[in-house]
């Protein structure tokens, strides 16, 4: 059984505008997966749609066999692009919110997880920068045992000597019978850790996609490579 299922989808802003047109993609368990493209290439919106943020104009979404609804909801650890924890909160008072509110989080992996990054769990939100915020928050995502994991932009504030230590993260701390979504324009940070990638155009368009290590023997070029080529040909890119 696939994690999660796209058929046809279509997601539409105002009368004309289509973010996503006519979607069709699988995703099996187990797998960590890219979805690549530019910004404003409709990412998020998929993101959104997936996490019952937005509703689609037509066609189905299906996350492990089902329709997206509350039951599904709880299946999905999301990652938004953005900071949305509230800023007064203490980082310990962020964890017992968690544990009232998610059934599958495991305290014990994100104290581990703080420790490792050096992160007083006393601290409030406000008095981290930027960058802490946004470890802090992935951290969370990361220590529940879900389904499917859906991660948005998840390096894009970090410094780049951050980065590894947040892909290896991902990589030691998401359940294996789960699947992991990760959107990103920053593919040569990120196409180490995936096992299947989709390069994503305008109008959620899949302009190439697959078994990552698969394409980059076929290819003889990285995925970064094969990015740069494949968008600088199309206009608005």
């Amino acid at each position: 059984m696939y994690t999660l299922e796209y058929k046809g989808l279509c997601k539409r802003y105002g009368k004309s505008h289509n973010v996503i047109d006519g979607l069709n993609l699988q995703i099996p368990a187990g797998k960590i997966v890219g979805i690549l493209g530019p910004n404003g290439c409709g990412k998020s919106t998929l993101i959104k749609l997936t996490a019952g943020l937005l509703r689609q104009n037509s066609g189905e979404i299906l996350v492990c066999g089902n329709p997206v609804s509350d039951d599904t909801n709880r299946l999905i650890s999301y990652l938004p692009e953005r900071t949305y924890f509230d800023s007064n909160m203490r980082v310990d008072s962020l964890m017992d919110f968690f544990d009232d509110f998610y059934d599958d989080y495991d305290r014990a992996k994100t104290k581990n997880m703080l420790r490792e990054l050096g992160i007083d769990m006393s601290a409030r939100l406000k008095t981290l920068s930027k960058g802490t915020k946004e470890k802090v928050q992935l951290v969370m995502v990361m220590s529940r045992n879900a389904k499917l994991y859906m991660l948005d932009e998840p390096i894009g504030g970090v410094d780049p000597a951050s980065r590894d230590y947040i892909l290896n993260t991902i990589v030691a701390n998401y359940n294996p019978d789960a699947s992991v979504i990760i959107t990103t324009h920053l593919i040569a940070d990120i196409e180490k850790l995936l096992d299947e990638f989709y390069f994503i155009g305008f109008g959620g368009k899949i302009l190439r996609g697959g078994d990552a290590d698969a394409t980059r023997e076929r290819e003889g070029k990285s995925l970064d490579e094969l990015f740069r080529e494949d968008f600088r040909c199309l206009p608005n890119y």
